[in-house]
């Protein structure tokens, strides 16, 4: 009973804590509300100039940009990603947008894991988190691999609906790596060349994996429907 009243207490004066930090300083109140909006506007020019209004602390910035964006989802991270590649070359950008993930990740992960379920919920939404835990329930242990590669698919969320699982945190966490790689050298490749037209560019991704997917049940929809059709064959001798 006294672990769990301390357990209660901890819980609620970390809360305490970042609140009072966010209503009564200012400074970090306004940083943060600059922040969402950069973020919020997917604009890979206005995140550079962030970035490096913080001169040689620059890669920093970036790195705790990256965790903040991961922590408030669902902002978009890939606009994080092409900026890091536009201002530190596409592959210590990548690096450094990896690194920074993964972090965030781990975070999620360790959020959910000690916050529960209902404190998950507000800090993304209850559809998005029933959503991938369809996901979970169909991939299994592979759901977290599957989802990183998957552009429509939150990692933020991911890392969050994780920790509310059995799946233990070096079985998250080298999952994440693995499945979050891919993404991260493809976006970090294009972004120094994609500065003007980032919207166009992942509008184009979503379009072609969307088509894929329709695409994908429409070939499921006609194999179950030829697959039924021998057994209403068979069915008609005995019904005349």
């Amino acid at each position: 009973m006294k672990e769990f009243n301390r357990t209660a207490w901890l819980k609620a004066g970390i809360l305490a804590v970042l609140a009072a930090l966010y209503f009564f300083v200012e400074p970090l109140q306004a940083a943060v509300k600059r922040v969402v909006f950069i973020l919020s506007t997917v604009d890979v020019a206005a995140v550079k100039h962030y970035i490096l209004s913080f001169g040689i602390w620059a890669p920093v910035a970036s790195f705790t940009l990256m965790v903040f964006q991961s922590v408030m989802a669902p902002l978009p991270a890939f606009v994080i990603t092409f900026a890091n590649a536009a201002l530190f070359g596409w592959a210590r950008g990548a690096v450094l947008s990896w690194s920074s993930a993964m972090c965030g990740a781990a975070v999620c992960y360790w959020i959910a894991r000690f916050y529960g379920r209902s404190a998950v919920e507000r800090l993304t939404s209850k559809l998005a988190l029933e959503e991938v835990d369809r996901f979970f329930e169909r991939y299994g242990k592979y759901a977290i691999i599957v989802a990183r590669l998957l552009p429509f698919v939150s990692f933020d969320v991911v890392s969050y609906a994780a920790g509310l699982t059995s799946i233990g945190f070096w079985e998250f966490f080298w999952a994440t790596g693995l499945g979050q790689l891919p993404a991260t050298l493809v976006y970090s490749y294009v972004g120094d060349m994609l500065v003007g037209s980032v919207r166009t560019f992942v509008f184009g991704l979503l379009t072609l994996f969307s088509l894929g997917i329709v695409a994908a049940a429409a070939r499921k929809f006609y194999r179950d429907r030829h697959n039924r059709q021998p057994a209403r064959v068979a069915e008609s001798p005995g019904e005349k």
